[in-house]
């Protein structure tokens, strides 16, 4: 189901389109996704919520073959994706956007970063390799040839990695609190 709501651009305040759209994802539960995107400045936005209650979690798969770069992949604003062998982290910010891709996707969005840094640190030699580095793994990644652990913690729940091989663990959620003294 698809819905658009009128309202107002958080940046500019010119009239756009929120679009509220529903699925069911196969083996999985079902989704909301929220998107808009300003045609006056450009501002865009896009979130996915599941649309039953979840518990914080980490879900694990280990990407070992071309194959495994089919499996697909929600991530939600506030999941946190982490490739350790490559010392990859993505933390979300506050112009995170939530998506529903596949682990070559996610690759893909890693590849776009990277390739930003190099260009950003083109006065930065070691900078640059490091980041060349990490791209020609990437590379290795995609090609089946190096196996990666694709990560992605999320307190809210609302990531998952959808594969049989994949391993979901809960996340204990530690508050703090002031000790009286």
């Amino acid at each position: 189901m698809r819905t658009a709501v009128p309202g107002p651009c958080p940046v500019c305040n010119a009239d756009i389109e929120y679009l509220y759209q529903t699925e069911n994802i196969p083996y999985f539960k079902g989704i909301l996704i929220i998107s808009a995107c300003c045609p006056s400045c450009g501002w865009r936005f896009a979130e996915t919520q599941l649309l039953e209650n979840a518990e914080p979690s980490r879900w694990e798969l280990r990407v070992e073959s071309e194959e495994d770069l089919n499996v697909r992949v929600v991530r939600s604003t506030t999941g946190i994706i982490r490739i350790p062998e490559l010392g990859v982290r993505v933390d979300p910010g506050p112009a995170c956007e939530g998506f529903v891709s596949n682990v070559e996707g996610v690759i893909c969005r890693v590849e776009t970063v990277i390739d930003n840094l190099i260009c950003w640190n083109e006065d930065d030699p070691e900078e640059q390799e490091k980041a060349l580095a990490i791209k020609k793994q990437l590379e290795q990644v995609r090609a089946g040839t190096l196996p990666v652990t694709l990560i992605i913690d999320d307190l809210t729940g609302n990531s998952a990695i959808l594969a049989d091989k994949a391993k979901v663990t809960p996340i204990e959620v530690v508050e703090e609190c002031e000790i009286e003294e």
